[in-house]
């Protein structure tokens, strides 16, 4: 008996191996997984509390020109004043955002974002109360311009993510994918939001809303300084050229400032539609079902490792963005919403995947020094073009035969945009 027992642990072993395989089953390989991108680059600490904070500071941006469209349509009955007063905020932004972006550079994101977001933040309260008051059509114009100082969150947003990732293009390739579906997110619950505070509450309370997101999220993002990118030396801020004398950058921007069109008319030019058509209050939705589109196609975008050169994928890209813009103009013909709905959908799938590999380029062809430079140049440039963008879809709205004619614009911008990118494509550069 004391050998029997003895003897056991010998023959024990053999049956060791049975755990490794229940391992292996409980974490399958890395291919099997679609979502292990993203979840490397939230793996790093800090950058989910950041990312949260920057969205809250971001759902303004889909909120605050729609909120002063329907808030001084409403209150003025005009949608080219609208269209103007925002389109000259914009010019403003667009002319601003640079400057505080080099400020950001030369001293901190956490310095330099706060105070610029209050100065924000006073000229919407102002617009507010210019409008609630009935006070003369200029007021609206200047506080609206006030709005200029606005920082660019998403750009500080993708700024941390290219220094935590500097090493590392395919993670930088997931997180600006990351970006800009969190970009189209916000545009896609921003229109909402604004349309149900202006309809349900009271006109002026998307704007008020929407000021109050704005300083909320910026001073969460601020505080959140272990994943704020350094400072680079001032020597070299001084020995610096522009970004925008770099190889390669100003067709890209051009790029930009046509896309930016699209938008900017597209926003005006739906909510028209769903006025004329007395579905008012689905304006927001439809807006929302195009960023949705872009929002789905961006995610998806940033699981791909792509294996064409980033400026050939910009051309295909643009292109597809081109083609897809035609659908608004075709289905709004017809006069029926829903097929609007649809065609918005797919309009906003390629818009996505051209800003992602556009906002690559633009990091790649910025000294890391610049970077929110460079990256609020691209925005600008957006800004830039939804103004045009916005003034032209309200003059179409207001001259054109019909509502749907007025799609034209948008899809003209995107042609155009397709017409410069192939233009640049003839050109090498070097980086």
């Amino acid at each position: 008996m004391i050998l029997f027992l003895a003897a056991r642990p010998v023959t024990a072993p053999p049956v060791r191996p049975a755990p490794r395989r229940r391992r292996a089953r409980l974490h399958p390989p890395a291919r099997f997984r679609p979502l292990a991108p993203y979840r490397r680059i939230f793996a790093v600490p800090g950058t989910r509390a950041f990312t949260a904070a920057n969205l809250l500071a971001r759902l303004p941006m889909g909120m605050l020109s729609i909120s002063a469209v329907l808030m001084i349509a409403g209150s003025r009955g005009s949608y080219a004043l609208a269209g103007a007063v925002t389109a000259t905020g914009l010019a403003a932004t667009a002319l601003a955002g640079p400057w505080t972006a080099r400020l950001i550079d030369r001293y901190g994101q956490s310095r330099i974002a706060v105070p610029a977001t209050a100065l924000a933040t006073l000229g919407s309260l102002s617009l507010l109360l210019c409008v609630h008051y009935g006070a003369p059509d200029w007021t609206l114009f200047a506080s609206y311009a006030a709005t200029a100082t606005t920082p660019n969150t998403g750009g500080m947003s993708r700024a941390r993510w290219a220094h935590l990732f500097r090493d590392d293009p395919a993670a930088r390739h997931t997180a600006n994918s990351f970006e800009q579906a969190a970009d189209e997110l916000c545009f896609l619950l921003g229109p909402l939001l604004a349309t149900l505070l202006c309809t349900a509450l009271f006109p002026e309370a998307g704007t008020a809303v929407a000021a109050a997101l704005l300083l909320t999220g910026v001073l969460l993002f601020a505080a959140q300084r272990r994943t704020e990118p350094p400072v680079a030396a001032r020597a070299a801020h001084a020995s610096a050229r522009s970004p925008l004398r770099l190889p390669g950058l100003p067709p890209l921007l051009s790029t930009f400032l046509c896309t930016g069109a699209i938008f900017g008319s597209l926003e005006v030019v739906t909510l028209a539609y769903a006025d004329t058509h007395g579905i008012r209050s689905a304006g927001g939705a439809l807006l929302a079902l195009q960023a949705a589109g872009s929002g789905a196609a961006g995610l998806l975008y940033g699981l791909l490792r792509p294996t064409a050169r980033p400026d050939r994928r910009f051309l295909v890209c643009t292109a597809a963005m081109a083609a897809l813009m035609l659908l608004p103009l075709l289905t709004a013909a017809t006069g029926s919403p829903a097929a609007l709905a649809a065609a918005l959908l797919l309009a906003g799938m390629a818009t996505a995947p051209t800003m992602v590999t556009g906002m690559g380029l633009v990091q790649s062809r910025t000294p890391p020094g610049q970077l929110n430079e460079g990256m609020t140049l691209a925005v600008t440039a957006l800004l830039g073009g939804i103004a045009a963008g916005s003034a032209g879809g309200g003059w179409a709205v207001e001259h054109l035969a019909g509502t749907g004619a007025a799609y034209g614009v948008p899809a003209a911008a995107a042609a155009l945009a397709l017409t410069v990118t192939l233009r640049a494509g003839r050109r090498p550069h070097r980086p």
